[in-house]
């Protein structure tokens, strides 16, 4: 699966991930992948994403056959932008999610940490949309990863140390997740 994080302090945003690919019990580590980022840029936007591989292909494909770009800066843009895309991931990019029958919702099955000047945000399989003040993680290690980063986030640390440590928590300990560490950064000056 995986393990990304994202950190908000002082006047920094931080969105982090590891790098690994598994299939199963077969892994590829970034030293065979040239497309081995989690970390998908949407405009000046950052999505971390979990979960299927083919997921940055398809916000690509669906983000760039947009006329109007989202902006990304609320719960309920990213919520619209959701839900907007879901039906397009359906018909045109052949997503078939599987719903619980005690589901009451229809799920996209997407699962990303949102990165940008606005704040962060958790966007689930069921198009619910979380803002967060401090950090947060998803993946296999986000255990590990938010326990690092509860520990470090009233330390000195910036933002950007302190999402490494979380995702190389959930290297560390998660066999899901492994390095390269990648971090992208953005100034809220």
């Amino acid at each position: 699966m995986s393990t990304v994080v994202v950190v908000r302090k002082d006047k920094q945003i931080a969105i982090a991930a590891d790098r690994l690919t598994s299939y199963g019990d077969v892994k590829e580590s970034a030293k065979y992948l040239v497309n081995n980022s989690k970390i998908l840029r949407l405009g000046d936007t950052y999505f971390g994403l979990c979960g299927e591989a083919s997921w940055d292909t398809v916000l690509l494909s669906y983000y760039s056959s947009l006329t109007k770009k989202p902006k990304f800066d609320s719960v309920s843009a990213i919520y619209e932008f959701a839900r907007a895309m879901h039906p397009v991931l359906r018909e045109e990019h052949y997503i078939h999610p599987e719903a619980d029958k005690d589901d009451d919702f229809d799920p996209t099955n997407i699962s990303a940490l949102i990165a940008n000047k606005h704040g962060i945000f958790d966007l689930g399989r069921y198009r619910y949309v979380q803002e967060y003040t401090r950090f947060y993680a998803k993946g296999n290690g986000r255990e590990f990863a938010l326990g690092a980063m509860f520990t470090l986030y009233d330390t000195k640390l910036s933002a950007k140390e302190i999402a490494k440590a979380g995702v190389a928590a959930g290297c560390e300990f998660d066999n899901a997740s492994e390095g390269p560490i990648e971090v992208k950064t953005i100034s809220l000056d």
